[in-house]
């Protein structure tokens, strides 16, 4: 299918809010906050605009939407920026064609034009793999909270991205409200 993905603008921030909404309205492991979830990031430090990217059809009718936030990987008195992959999202008419893999490898590289080196996310242990996401425990990188490893995962952006990086990854307030 032919898209366009570029930068989301704030005339579209409530569009981008109801296919969110949509696209996790049947999700069995969604409390279908996720659109909360991104307007409250949005109105936060850990906001980057560059970094939520929209999907186009070419009618220039808007079907999905990735975000990238920032986030800190927290040892000691060391932190790391890192940022967090969530979530991604895409109409339910428009899903399984490939739209969500395409939001997520073009955030992914204009995180690496940024000088970001690794994204973390939580999410399906068999979808994320093959974009290189691995389980963040190979970096003795955990969540601030109990989950299966096989769901939190990390990748680095840049080579070594993650070389000599541990520790517990730490939220921005919205994912944690």
């Amino acid at each position: 299918m032919n898209i366009t993905i570029r930068p989301e603008s704030n005339n579209e921030y409530t569009i981008t809010e109801d296919i969110i909404k949509e696209a996790f309205l049947y999700e069995e492991y969604s409390d279908k906050s996720e659109h909360l979830l991104v307007k409250k990031i949005r109105k936060s430090d850990a906001f980057i605009p560059q970094l939520s990217l929209v999907a186009l059809t070419e009618e220039g009718n808007i079907i999905g939407h990735v975000l990238l936030s920032k986030i800190k990987i927290v040892d000691g008195n060391n932190e790391v920026d890192s940022l967090a992959l969530a979530p991604v999202s895409v109409s339910p008419h428009y899903q399984k064609k490939g739209i969500g893999r395409q939001l997520i490898q073009a955030a992914i590289k204009k995180a690496k034009e940024l000088g970001y080196r690794s994204v973390i996310v939580l999410g399906h242990k068999d979808y994320y793999p093959k974009f290189g996401f691995k389980q963040a425990h190979l970096w003795n990188i955990q969540a601030p909270f109990d989950v299966a490893d096989e769901q939190f995962m990390a990748l680095e952006i840049t080579e070594n991205g993650l070389k000599n990086v541990e520790g517990i990854v730490r939220y921005s307030k919205p994912f944690l409200e």
